[in-house]
Protein backbone atom coordinates (compact mmCIF):
# COMPACT_ATOMS: atom_id res chain seq x y z
CA UNK A 1 0.00 0.00 0.00
CA UNK A 2 1.24 3.41 -0.76
CA UNK A 3 0.75 6.50 2.20
CA UNK A 4 1.46 9.51 1.73
CA UNK A 5 4.20 10.58 4.63
CA UNK A 6 6.40 8.27 6.51
CA UNK A 7 5.61 9.33 9.59
CA UNK A 8 3.00 11.95 10.92
CA UNK A 9 3.65 14.02 13.85
CA UNK A 10 0.79 15.26 16.19
CA UNK A 11 1.80 18.11 18.32
CA UNK A 12 3.94 20.85 17.48
CA UNK A 13 5.71 21.66 21.21
CA UNK A 14 9.34 20.80 21.61
CA UNK A 15 9.22 17.56 20.95
CA UNK A 16 7.23 16.92 18.02
CA UNK A 17 9.14 19.83 16.24
CA UNK A 18 12.44 17.86 17.52
CA UNK A 19 11.34 14.51 16.10
CA UNK A 20 10.02 16.42 12.88
CA UNK A 21 13.80 17.37 12.42
CA UNK A 22 15.20 14.56 13.27
CA UNK A 23 13.13 12.74 10.94
CA UNK A 24 13.13 14.60 7.84
CA UNK A 25 17.01 14.81 8.08
CA UNK A 26 16.80 11.01 8.38
CA UNK A 27 15.53 11.07 4.94
CA UNK A 28 11.49 10.28 5.94
CA UNK A 29 8.95 11.97 4.37
CA UNK A 30 6.63 13.91 7.56
CA UNK A 31 3.97 15.50 8.29
CA UNK A 32 3.73 17.87 11.49
CA UNK A 33 0.01 18.80 12.83
CA UNK A 34 -0.46 21.26 15.48
CA UNK A 35 -3.79 22.86 16.55
CA UNK A 36 -2.49 25.92 17.40
CA UNK A 37 0.60 28.18 16.97
CA UNK A 38 3.86 26.09 17.34
CA UNK A 39 4.83 25.96 21.29
CA UNK A 40 1.52 27.52 22.10
CA UNK A 41 1.10 25.18 25.55
CA UNK A 42 3.76 23.51 27.40
CA UNK A 43 6.80 24.54 25.29
CA UNK A 44 6.08 28.62 26.04
CA UNK A 45 5.97 28.09 29.31
CA UNK A 46 9.22 26.84 31.00
CA UNK A 47 11.47 28.70 33.22
CA UNK A 48 13.23 28.57 29.94
CA UNK A 49 16.56 26.91 31.12
CA UNK A 50 18.59 24.55 29.58
CA UNK A 51 19.97 22.68 33.21
CA UNK A 52 20.51 19.35 34.60
CA UNK A 53 18.22 19.61 37.77
CA UNK A 54 19.45 20.04 40.71
CA UNK A 55 16.89 19.11 42.67
CA UNK A 56 16.10 16.29 40.38
CA UNK A 57 19.16 14.64 42.58
CA UNK A 58 17.17 14.33 45.60
CA UNK A 59 15.05 12.13 43.58
CA UNK A 60 17.95 9.45 42.91
CA UNK A 61 17.23 10.60 38.93
CA UNK A 62 20.80 10.48 37.94
CA UNK A 63 19.82 8.72 34.41
CA UNK A 64 18.07 12.03 33.83
CA UNK A 65 19.59 13.99 35.29
CA UNK A 66 23.59 12.99 33.51
CA UNK A 67 21.55 12.74 29.85
CA UNK A 68 20.40 16.72 30.65
CA UNK A 69 23.60 17.75 31.74
CA UNK A 70 25.66 16.13 28.82
CA UNK A 71 23.37 18.08 26.42
CA UNK A 72 23.55 21.42 28.06
CA UNK A 73 27.15 21.99 26.07
CA UNK A 74 25.99 20.80 22.89
CA UNK A 75 22.69 22.66 22.43
CA UNK A 76 24.85 25.43 23.49
CA UNK A 77 26.81 25.06 20.25
CA UNK A 78 24.18 24.84 18.28
CA UNK A 79 22.06 27.83 18.96
CA UNK A 80 24.36 30.21 20.49
CA UNK A 81 22.33 32.87 20.09
CA UNK A 82 18.97 31.77 21.72
CA UNK A 83 21.27 29.58 24.56
CA UNK A 84 23.46 30.89 26.24
CA UNK A 85 25.52 30.11 30.20
CA UNK A 86 23.96 31.28 32.97
CA UNK A 87 25.42 31.27 36.32
CA UNK A 88 22.92 30.34 39.44
CA UNK A 89 23.74 31.57 42.97
CA UNK A 90 22.33 29.11 45.73
CA UNK A 91 22.01 30.85 48.87
CA UNK A 92 23.22 28.44 51.72
CA UNK A 93 20.02 28.40 53.93
CA UNK A 94 20.38 27.37 57.45
CA UNK A 95 17.29 26.44 58.63
CA UNK A 96 17.01 23.92 55.86
CA UNK A 97 19.31 21.85 53.42
CA UNK A 98 22.62 21.11 55.36
CA UNK A 99 25.92 23.21 53.44
CA UNK A 100 27.56 19.71 53.05
CA UNK A 101 24.57 18.26 51.03
CA UNK A 102 24.49 21.29 48.97
CA UNK A 103 28.13 20.26 48.40
CA UNK A 104 27.80 16.93 47.43
CA UNK A 105 25.08 17.71 45.03
CA UNK A 106 26.97 20.48 43.19
CA UNK A 107 29.94 17.76 42.79
CA UNK A 108 27.64 15.12 41.43
CA UNK A 109 26.11 17.58 39.39
CA UNK A 110 29.63 19.15 37.69
CA UNK A 111 31.08 15.69 37.28
CA UNK A 112 28.33 13.76 35.97
CA UNK A 113 27.39 15.30 32.75
CA UNK A 114 30.85 15.91 30.96
CA UNK A 115 31.30 19.50 31.33
CA UNK A 116 34.16 20.63 29.37
CA UNK A 117 33.51 24.41 28.63
CA UNK A 118 31.21 25.90 31.70
CA UNK A 119 32.45 27.02 34.63
CA UNK A 120 32.25 25.03 37.91
CA UNK A 121 31.09 24.99 41.22
CA UNK A 122 32.78 28.17 43.75
CA UNK A 123 31.37 28.82 47.04
CA UNK A 124 30.63 32.96 47.82
CA UNK A 125 31.36 34.86 50.84
CA UNK A 126 27.93 36.83 49.87
CA UNK A 127 29.02 39.35 52.38
CA UNK A 128 31.64 40.49 49.85
CA UNK A 129 30.70 39.10 46.67
CA UNK A 130 27.96 41.58 44.42
CA UNK A 131 25.39 38.72 44.59
CA UNK A 132 24.78 38.92 48.05
CA UNK A 133 23.48 42.61 47.58
CA UNK A 134 20.11 42.27 46.67
CA UNK A 135 20.21 39.37 49.43
CA UNK A 136 18.82 39.78 53.37
CA UNK A 137 21.70 40.47 55.80
CA UNK A 138 20.95 36.50 57.13
CA UNK A 139 22.82 34.95 53.97
CA UNK A 140 26.46 34.86 54.24
CA UNK A 141 27.48 32.25 52.39
CA UNK A 142 26.83 30.33 49.22
CA UNK A 143 26.95 28.23 46.26
CA UNK A 144 27.82 29.62 42.09
CA UNK A 145 26.97 26.69 39.29
CA UNK A 146 26.46 26.54 35.71
CA UNK A 147 23.33 25.98 34.12
CA UNK A 148 22.61 27.48 30.53
CA UNK A 149 19.55 30.07 29.42
CA UNK A 150 16.93 29.51 26.66
CA UNK A 151 14.27 31.10 24.38
CA UNK A 152 11.91 28.22 24.75
CA UNK A 153 9.72 29.25 21.86
CA UNK A 154 12.28 29.94 19.30
CA UNK A 155 13.93 26.90 20.45
CA UNK A 156 10.79 25.36 19.19
CA UNK A 157 10.08 27.32 16.03
CA UNK A 158 13.96 27.05 14.70
CA UNK A 159 13.56 22.88 14.99
CA UNK A 160 10.06 23.40 13.16
CA UNK A 161 11.88 25.91 10.50
CA UNK A 162 15.13 23.36 10.04
CA UNK A 163 12.23 20.37 9.39
CA UNK A 164 10.47 22.36 6.97
CA UNK A 165 13.98 23.43 5.16
CA UNK A 166 14.68 19.38 5.37
CA UNK A 167 11.27 18.63 3.05
CA UNK A 168 9.22 18.39 6.03
CA UNK A 169 5.22 20.08 5.92
CA UNK A 170 4.63 21.94 9.18
CA UNK A 171 0.98 22.32 9.63
CA UNK A 172 -0.01 24.83 12.07
CA UNK A 173 -3.81 25.44 13.27
CA UNK A 174 -4.79 22.38 12.21
CA UNK A 175 -6.62 19.67 14.22
CA UNK A 176 -6.01 16.26 14.21
CA UNK A 177 -9.50 15.04 14.47
CA UNK A 178 -9.46 11.38 14.16
CA UNK A 179 -6.60 8.17 14.25
CA UNK A 180 -7.84 5.06 12.64
CA UNK A 181 -6.00 2.28 12.14
CA UNK A 182 -5.32 0.99 8.33
CA UNK A 183 -4.00 -1.85 6.63
CA UNK A 184 -0.10 -1.55 7.56
CA UNK A 185 -0.31 2.07 8.94
CA UNK A 186 -2.93 4.70 9.96
CA UNK A 187 -5.77 7.22 8.91
CA UNK A 188 -5.56 10.59 9.95
CA UNK A 189 -8.07 13.38 9.95
CA UNK A 190 -7.06 16.79 9.87
CA UNK A 191 -8.93 20.13 10.40
CA UNK A 192 -7.64 23.69 9.40
CA UNK A 193 -8.84 26.18 11.70
CA UNK A 194 -8.27 29.02 9.83
CA UNK A 195 -9.10 28.15 6.57
CA UNK A 196 -11.89 26.04 7.75
CA UNK A 197 -10.93 22.75 5.58
CA UNK A 198 -10.60 19.12 6.13
CA UNK A 199 -8.52 16.70 4.72
CA UNK A 200 -7.16 13.38 5.36
CA UNK A 201 -3.66 11.65 4.73
CA UNK A 202 -2.48 8.62 5.54
CA UNK A 203 1.27 7.18 7.15
CA UNK A 204 3.48 4.33 8.16
CA UNK A 205 4.00 5.74 11.95
CA UNK A 206 2.17 8.03 13.80
CA UNK A 207 4.04 10.05 16.67
CA UNK A 208 2.00 11.05 19.40
CA UNK A 209 3.61 13.98 20.85
CA UNK A 210 0.85 15.97 22.03
CA UNK A 211 2.07 16.87 25.17
CA UNK A 212 -1.18 17.48 27.80
CA UNK A 213 -3.35 16.09 25.06
CA UNK A 214 -1.12 12.70 24.53
CA UNK A 215 -3.76 10.59 26.86
CA UNK A 216 -6.77 12.53 24.17
CA UNK A 217 -4.82 11.28 20.66
CA UNK A 218 -4.12 7.70 22.46
CA UNK A 219 -8.07 6.87 23.17
CA UNK A 220 -8.84 8.86 19.66
CA UNK A 221 -6.86 5.93 18.06
CA UNK A 222 -8.12 3.68 20.47
CA UNK A 223 -11.56 4.32 20.18
CA UNK A 224 -12.83 4.50 23.33
CA UNK A 225 -10.17 3.82 25.57
CA UNK A 226 -9.67 6.23 28.12
CA UNK A 227 -5.77 5.82 29.62
CA UNK A 228 -4.22 7.98 32.22
CA UNK A 229 -0.31 7.54 31.27
CA UNK A 230 0.42 11.76 32.50
CA UNK A 231 -0.12 13.28 35.37
CA UNK A 232 -0.80 17.12 34.48
CA UNK A 233 0.95 19.41 36.40
CA UNK A 234 0.31 23.27 36.57
CA UNK A 235 3.51 25.23 36.70
CA UNK A 236 2.94 29.39 36.99
CA UNK A 237 5.43 32.17 36.94
CA UNK A 238 5.48 35.83 37.12
CA UNK A 239 8.02 39.19 35.69
CA UNK A 240 8.77 41.95 37.61
CA UNK A 241 10.70 44.61 37.26
CA UNK A 242 14.60 44.22 37.41
CA UNK A 243 15.23 43.19 40.85
CA UNK A 244 19.01 43.50 40.63
CA UNK A 245 22.16 44.60 38.31
CA UNK A 246 24.41 41.99 37.84
CA UNK A 247 23.46 39.20 35.31
CA UNK A 248 23.32 35.79 37.39
CA UNK A 249 20.32 34.12 38.45
CA UNK A 250 19.21 32.43 41.52
CA UNK A 251 18.02 29.29 42.86
CA UNK A 252 16.05 29.37 46.18
CA UNK A 253 15.08 26.50 48.59
CA UNK A 254 11.78 27.08 50.09
CA UNK A 255 10.33 25.17 53.76
CA UNK A 256 8.27 22.99 51.64
CA UNK A 257 11.19 21.29 50.24
CA UNK A 258 10.63 23.17 46.54
CA UNK A 259 12.52 25.58 44.79
CA UNK A 260 12.37 28.63 42.86
CA UNK A 261 14.12 30.57 40.31
CA UNK A 262 15.25 34.19 40.05
CA UNK A 263 16.08 35.06 36.81
CA UNK A 264 17.71 37.77 34.50
CA UNK A 265 14.93 38.71 32.35
CA UNK A 266 14.57 40.66 28.67
CA UNK A 267 16.74 43.17 29.80
CA UNK A 268 15.01 45.23 32.22
CA UNK A 269 12.83 42.63 34.21
CA UNK A 270 13.43 39.53 36.48
CA UNK A 271 11.35 36.02 36.22
CA UNK A 272 10.48 34.04 39.17
CA UNK A 273 9.20 30.85 39.17
CA UNK A 274 7.74 28.05 39.16
CA UNK A 275 5.10 26.46 40.96
CA UNK A 276 4.16 22.85 41.41
CA UNK A 277 0.69 21.55 41.44
CA UNK A 278 -1.67 19.22 40.20
CA UNK A 279 -3.77 20.10 37.29
CA UNK A 280 -7.86 18.89 37.15
CA UNK A 281 -9.33 20.93 34.15
CA UNK A 282 -8.38 21.03 30.52
CA UNK A 283 -5.15 21.52 29.68
CA UNK A 284 -6.08 24.95 27.51
CA UNK A 285 -7.93 26.20 31.05
CA UNK A 286 -4.62 26.62 32.47
CA UNK A 287 -4.01 30.13 34.39
CA UNK A 288 -2.03 31.69 37.20
CA UNK A 289 -3.95 31.34 40.69
CA UNK A 290 -3.97 34.22 43.10
CA UNK A 291 -2.69 31.53 45.68
CA UNK A 292 0.13 30.90 42.75
CA UNK A 293 1.51 34.53 42.57
CA UNK A 294 1.19 35.28 46.70
CA UNK A 295 3.12 32.27 46.87
CA UNK A 296 5.68 33.20 44.10
CA UNK A 297 6.20 36.70 45.51
CA UNK A 298 5.93 35.81 49.63
CA UNK A 299 9.17 33.21 48.73
CA UNK A 300 10.94 35.13 46.49
CA UNK A 301 10.90 37.91 49.35
CA UNK A 302 12.23 35.54 52.04
CA UNK A 303 15.60 35.59 50.36
CA UNK A 304 15.44 39.27 48.69
CA UNK A 305 15.78 42.57 50.91
CA UNK A 306 13.10 44.52 48.45
CA UNK A 307 10.37 42.88 49.42
CA UNK A 308 7.79 41.75 46.43
CA UNK A 309 3.50 42.31 46.12
CA UNK A 310 1.37 40.88 43.85
CA UNK A 311 0.92 44.88 42.83
CA UNK A 312 4.79 44.30 41.40
CA UNK A 313 3.70 42.14 38.95
CA UNK A 314 4.11 43.46 34.98
CA UNK A 315 3.38 39.87 33.56
CA UNK A 316 2.61 35.95 34.55
CA UNK A 317 2.07 32.75 32.86
CA UNK A 318 1.24 29.25 33.06
CA UNK A 319 1.60 26.17 31.57
CA UNK A 320 0.73 22.46 31.77
CA UNK A 321 3.80 20.02 32.33
CA UNK A 322 2.31 16.27 31.27
CA UNK A 323 4.77 13.98 33.57
CA UNK A 324 4.82 10.71 33.20
CA UNK A 325 2.44 9.11 35.98
CA UNK A 326 4.21 6.92 37.97
CA UNK A 327 1.82 7.33 41.20
CA UNK A 328 4.05 9.78 42.78
CA UNK A 329 2.90 10.94 45.99
CA UNK A 330 2.99 14.82 45.11
CA UNK A 331 3.69 16.72 42.24
CA UNK A 332 6.79 17.71 43.07
CA UNK A 333 8.65 14.09 42.85
CA UNK A 334 6.95 12.92 40.01
CA UNK A 335 9.46 12.10 37.52
CA UNK A 336 10.60 14.69 34.64
CA UNK A 337 12.02 11.57 32.64
CA UNK A 338 10.28 10.83 29.29
CA UNK A 339 8.89 7.17 28.53
CA UNK A 340 7.54 6.02 24.81
CA UNK A 341 5.34 3.47 24.11
CA UNK A 342 4.95 1.49 20.86
CA UNK A 343 1.45 0.59 19.69
CA UNK A 344 1.94 -1.48 16.96
CA UNK A 345 4.96 -3.17 14.91
CA UNK A 346 6.46 -3.45 11.29
CA UNK A 347 3.40 -5.13 9.73
CA UNK A 348 0.78 -3.51 11.04
CA UNK A 349 2.46 0.21 11.66
CA UNK A 350 2.87 2.07 14.94
CA UNK A 351 1.75 4.66 16.97
CA UNK A 352 4.81 5.87 18.99
CA UNK A 353 3.30 8.24 22.39
CA UNK A 354 5.55 10.22 23.48
CA UNK A 355 4.61 10.90 27.81
CA UNK A 356 6.97 13.50 29.92
CA UNK A 357 10.01 15.01 28.81
CA UNK A 358 11.89 18.28 29.88
CA UNK A 359 13.14 20.95 27.30
CA UNK A 360 16.55 19.78 28.04
CA UNK A 361 16.60 16.50 26.69
CA UNK A 362 14.14 16.98 23.68
CA UNK A 363 16.97 16.00 21.33
CA UNK A 364 17.77 13.27 22.95
CA UNK A 365 14.32 12.23 23.36
CA UNK A 366 13.78 13.03 19.24
CA UNK A 367 16.74 10.41 18.75
CA UNK A 368 15.25 7.81 20.80
CA UNK A 369 11.88 8.08 19.04
CA UNK A 370 14.16 8.08 15.94
CA UNK A 371 15.41 4.83 17.12
CA UNK A 372 11.98 3.27 17.34
CA UNK A 373 10.87 4.84 13.67
CA UNK A 374 14.20 2.84 12.08
CA UNK A 375 12.95 -0.54 13.73
CA UNK A 376 9.54 -0.01 11.96
CA UNK A 377 10.43 1.36 8.23
CA UNK A 378 14.50 0.59 7.97
CA UNK A 379 17.18 2.88 8.82
CA UNK A 380 17.94 5.66 6.15
CA UNK A 381 20.59 8.06 7.29
CA UNK A 382 22.83 7.97 10.28
CA UNK A 383 21.82 10.75 13.85
CA UNK A 384 22.99 14.24 12.89
CA UNK A 385 21.40 16.33 15.02
CA UNK A 386 23.95 16.85 17.77
CA UNK A 387 26.36 18.69 15.18
CA UNK A 388 23.97 20.25 12.99
CA UNK A 389 23.53 24.30 14.32
CA UNK A 390 20.01 25.20 14.36
CA UNK A 391 18.74 27.86 11.73
CA UNK A 392 21.29 31.03 12.45
CA UNK A 393 23.05 28.95 14.90
CA UNK A 394 25.94 28.87 12.31
CA UNK A 395 28.41 31.34 14.37
CA UNK A 396 30.72 30.29 17.67
CA UNK A 397 29.56 30.17 20.72
CA UNK A 398 31.60 32.72 21.76
CA UNK A 399 31.17 35.16 18.85
CA UNK A 400 27.58 36.79 19.41
CA UNK A 401 29.65 39.98 20.26
CA UNK A 402 31.49 39.99 16.89
CA UNK A 403 28.00 38.96 14.84
CA UNK A 404 26.78 42.23 16.68
CA UNK A 405 29.67 43.80 15.09
CA UNK A 406 29.27 42.25 11.92
CA UNK A 407 25.43 43.34 11.90
CA UNK A 408 26.42 47.27 12.85
CA UNK A 409 28.70 47.06 9.50
CA UNK A 410 25.84 45.58 7.69
CA UNK A 411 23.13 48.78 9.24
CA UNK A 412 24.78 51.25 10.48
CA UNK A 413 21.62 53.56 10.86
CA UNK A 414 19.72 50.83 13.00
CA UNK A 415 20.16 51.53 16.67
CA UNK A 416 22.75 48.77 18.26
CA UNK A 417 20.47 47.86 20.74
CA UNK A 418 17.79 46.76 18.46
CA UNK A 419 20.99 45.20 16.32
CA UNK A 420 21.36 42.93 19.33
CA UNK A 421 17.87 42.24 20.08
CA UNK A 422 17.78 40.76 16.12
CA UNK A 423 20.83 38.97 16.49
CA UNK A 424 20.02 37.20 19.99
CA UNK A 425 16.30 36.18 18.36
CA UNK A 426 17.68 35.34 14.74
CA UNK A 427 21.51 34.67 15.00
CA UNK A 428 23.24 35.10 11.41
CA UNK A 429 19.30 34.97 9.85
CA UNK A 430 19.42 38.64 11.35
CA UNK A 431 21.41 39.24 8.20
CA UNK A 432 18.41 38.19 5.81
CA UNK A 433 15.96 40.25 7.80
CA UNK A 434 17.98 43.39 7.05
CA UNK A 435 18.08 42.56 3.60
CA UNK A 436 21.19 43.98 1.20
CA UNK A 437 20.61 47.50 2.23
CA UNK A 438 20.25 46.88 6.57
CA UNK A 439 17.68 48.45 6.81
CA UNK A 440 14.35 47.17 9.21
CA UNK A 441 11.75 48.42 6.63
CA UNK A 442 8.61 50.54 7.89
CA UNK A 443 8.17 50.39 11.41
CA UNK A 444 5.32 48.84 12.32
CA UNK A 445 5.58 49.56 16.09
CA UNK A 446 8.21 50.26 18.88
CA UNK A 447 11.82 48.84 16.65
CA UNK A 448 9.56 46.20 15.19
CA UNK A 449 9.81 46.80 10.79
CA UNK A 450 7.99 45.31 8.14
CA UNK A 451 10.89 43.17 6.71
CA UNK A 452 11.16 41.37 10.73
CA UNK A 453 7.18 40.57 10.66
CA UNK A 454 7.96 39.36 6.98
CA UNK A 455 10.70 37.11 8.30
CA UNK A 456 8.40 35.69 11.55
CA UNK A 457 4.43 35.33 8.71
CA UNK A 458 6.34 33.96 6.16
CA UNK A 459 9.35 31.92 7.75
CA UNK A 460 8.41 31.17 11.27
CA UNK A 461 4.64 30.46 10.43
CA UNK A 462 3.30 33.58 13.16
CA UNK A 463 0.28 34.73 11.95
CA UNK A 464 -1.77 36.60 15.37
CA UNK A 465 0.13 39.57 17.65
CA UNK A 466 0.11 36.91 20.39
CA UNK A 467 2.57 34.33 18.04
CA UNK A 468 4.88 37.65 17.73
CA UNK A 469 4.81 39.60 20.78
CA UNK A 470 4.91 36.51 23.05
CA UNK A 471 6.00 33.54 21.20
CA UNK A 472 8.08 34.57 18.24
CA UNK A 473 9.69 37.48 20.73
CA UNK A 474 8.47 39.12 24.02
CA UNK A 475 8.29 42.58 22.86
CA UNK A 476 4.82 42.29 24.21
CA UNK A 477 6.44 43.33 27.67
CA UNK A 478 7.55 46.57 26.15
CA UNK A 479 4.61 47.03 24.02
CA UNK A 480 1.28 49.24 24.77
CA UNK A 481 -2.00 48.91 23.71
CA UNK A 482 -1.79 51.34 21.12
CA UNK A 483 1.32 49.56 19.42
CA UNK A 484 -0.56 46.27 19.89
CA UNK A 485 -3.26 47.79 17.82
CA UNK A 486 -0.90 48.98 15.21
CA UNK A 487 0.55 45.68 14.51
CA UNK A 488 -2.85 43.78 14.74
CA UNK A 489 -3.75 46.56 11.66
CA UNK A 490 -0.20 45.67 9.62
CA UNK A 491 -0.74 41.69 9.86
CA UNK A 492 -4.60 42.08 8.45
CA UNK A 493 -3.41 44.33 6.05
CA UNK A 494 -0.11 42.34 4.73
CA UNK A 495 -3.29 38.98 4.92
CA UNK A 496 -5.75 40.97 2.76
CA UNK A 497 -2.48 41.82 0.18
CA UNK A 498 -1.25 38.20 0.15
CA UNK A 499 -5.17 36.89 -0.38
CA UNK A 500 -5.62 38.99 -3.78
CA UNK A 501 -2.43 38.34 -4.49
Amino acid sequence: MTFDYDVIVIGGGINGCGVARDAAGRGYKVLLAEMNDLASGTSSASTKLIHGGLRYLEHREFRLVREALMEREVLWSLAPHIIWPLRFVLPHHSALRPAWMLRLGLFIYDHIGGRKKLPPTKVLDLRTDTAGIPLRDQFKKGFEYSDAWVQDARLVVLNARDAAERGAEILTRTEVTEVRRKAEGFSVSLFNRSAKSSRTVTGRVVVNAAGPWVDSVVSMASQGESPRNVRLVQGSHIVVRKLFAHDKAYIFQNSDKRIIFAIPYEDDFTLIGTTDRDHNGAPEAVRISTEETEYLCASASAYFKKQISPKDVVWSYSGIRPLFEQGASSAQEATRDYVLKVDGDKARGAMINVFGGKITTYRRLAESVLSEIEHLLGARKQSWTATAPLPGGDFAVDGFDDLVAKLVRRAPGVETATLRRLARLYGTSAFDILGGKGELGEIVAGDLGANEVDHLVKREWAVSTDDILWRRTKLGLRFSPSEVKALQAFLQQAASQAAVG
